[in-house]
């Protein structure tokens, strides 16, 4: 599968190349080599890998992750980090973890319509930490779906960290997604959470790594299961 550098990493790369440029105007070739891994790991972090999903689409009751990353909690959701209640009940909750060296391009977790796109400025946190989640600058999506005559939602979030200063948010209300399509990324660092009604049966744990748009992190549950039949 084909991988693309996303269009965000030039402006980076060009501010990264500045100290090789100006130790080669000095004269100081090894250090201008040396310095030039600078820019070429800013181009490198901003891969974006063809995935599976781009050609095969998945069907209606699957989500899937948003990032490559590591779960770091997998189950109901946290007080305080979970939107309120709605009628279906508490929200389920899985958030991962982003490294520097994780493809940060940024993936939607169930297609549908989006409904709503909630930018909050906030502080920097180290995005392991949970604070981040409630303090930290993020971006909330909400994506709805018509399912056998019944509304589905899903929330995500995308978090910056403490190396990740920004937040890259490409879909707006009124868009249709499909599920793994891409919606954004986040630079350098950050967190992604996704947040599921109860009738989603989850199918990562904490400590498991995931893959944008492959791995498996739920599945709503058939119609008899959920309706008690």
């Amino acid at each position: 599968m084909a991988t693309t550098i996303d269009r965000e990493a030039w402006p980076a790369a060009a501010v990264g190349s500045a100290p090789a440029l100006l130790a080669a105007a000095l004269g100081r070739r090894r250090a201008a080599a040396a310095l030039l891994a600078l820019p070429v790991g800013i181009v490198a972090f901003f891969r974006d890998p063809d995935r599976r999903i781009d050609a095969t689409p998945v069907d209606e009751d699957t989500v899937v992750a948003p990032a490559d990353g590591k779960v770091m909690h997998a189950g109901p959701g946290q007080p305080g980090v979970a939107p309120p209640a709605t009628a279906q009940g508490e929200w389920q909750q899985v958030s991962i973890f982003l490294s520097v060296f994780d493809v940060h391009i940024n993936r939607a977790p169930y297609g549908g319509r989006i409904t709503d796109v909630t930018y909050r400025p906030g502080k920097w946190l180290a995005a392991y930490k949970f604070e981040s989640a409630t303090e930290n600058e993020r971006s909330d999506i909400t994506v709805e779906r018509e399912v056998g005559g019944r509304t589905r939602v899903v929330v995500f979030r995308q978090i910056v960290g403490a190396v990740a200063r920004r937040v890259v948010t490409r879909v707006r209300p009124g868009d249709d997604v499909a599920t793994g399509e891409r919606i954004g990324l986040m630079k350098f660092g950050s967190r992604m959470d996704v947040f599921v009604p109860p009738d989603v049966e989850l199918t990562v744990a904490r400590g498991d790594r995931t893959v944008a748009g492959e791995t498996v992190l739920g599945r709503w549950r058939a119609p008899r299961e959920t309706d008690g039949a």
